[in-house]
């Protein structure tokens, strides 16, 4: 598996999903707590950044329609969206956060 790093763990205030982009691949990093997370960056209803929705401890929500989304395993919670969001294994190394694309 090989590792990118986004930013620095430090920087990663949280609850404040932050943008990032990975190979080309759109991806919102959320800190919830001593956990983060990573899951592609557009709502699987309507196609709007995740990274502008609002985080509550291991979801998040689409800013435009209100599905939520579990930021541990991608799983919509509730309507509209009926599809998951794509998650990505990520690690806090040596200080700085990284997200793999495999």
């Amino acid at each position: 598996m090989s590792w990118i790093t986004v930013c620095e763990f430090r920087n990663l205030a949280a609850g404040m999903p932050v943008a990032v982009m990975v190979d080309g691949d759109a991806i919102c990093v959320v800190r919830a707590g001593a956990d983060v997370f990573a899951v592609h960056d557009e709502c699987t209803h309507a196609a709007v950044p995740l990274s502008e929705g609002e985080v509550d401890g291991a979801t998040i929500e689409c800013w435009m329609h209100g599905s939520k989304f579990d930021l541990r395993t991608g799983a919509a919670l509730n309507l509209p969206a009926t599809a998951p969001v794509r998650t990505y294994p990520v690690r806090v190394h040596d200080g700085h956060v990284q997200v793999s694309r495999t």
